[in-house]
């Protein structure tokens, strides 16, 4: 029975970090298609975005905030910070408080990686709800503009540390 349940959980393991790669992959498909159809108009054109990227844009949206939440989900327990991720800051408490640790655990590797994830989950929140609020008649056009203008400058901060998030990953994943 040990030989079956391990083989069980082999699968399952398996099968959640295949479906989490898809998830990731579809993620990452979706932020280029945001990118490209978001800031090539409004950067290298000097234009709002109308037309067709627009609609392309809006299709692809809800997608990668769905991916987002999944992925939340799926990455929160692996990026959840631990003691050994701040043995500085460790430190400075044990000199405050006088109070000794046991034993220092082991760093943890990815501590940029844990800092990205979280940054996009927490950065993703004001993207969407900027880009939603705007569409709404419940502000002037005043506040719709400002939430437009915020949508786009969440945007380029999002894409910066998502860019670094995966180039963390890939490196982490090198080794």
């Amino acid at each position: 029975m040990s030989d079956m349940s391990k083989t069980i959980s082999k699968q399952k393991r398996s099968l959640v970090s295949i479906l989490r790669l898809l998830v990731y992959l579809l993620a990452v498909l979706c932020f280029l298609v945001l990118a490209f159809t978001g800031f090539y108009p409004s950067l290298i054109l000097g234009e709002h975005i109308s037309g067709y990227p627009v609609m392309i844009h809006a299709t692809f949206a809800p997608v990668f905030a769905v991916c987002l939440a999944v992925l939340a989900v799926m990455w929160s327990r692996n990026c959840r910070f631990v003691r050994g991720d701040w043995p500085w800051f460790e430190r400075l408490v044990q000199r405050v408080t006088l109070v000794g640790s046991d034993a220092m655990p082991s760093r943890s590797t990815g501590l940029g990686q844990k800092i990205a994830f979280w940054l996009l989950i927490v950065l993703s929140l004001p993207l969407i709800l900027s880009i939603v609020l705007s569409m709404f008649p419940l502000f002037g056009t005043h506040w719709q503009e400002l939430l437009l203008s915020m949508h786009g400058s969440i945007a380029i901060v999002f894409s910066l540390v998502a860019i670094a998030h995966t180039f963390l990953l890939i490196r982490a994943r090198a080794k």
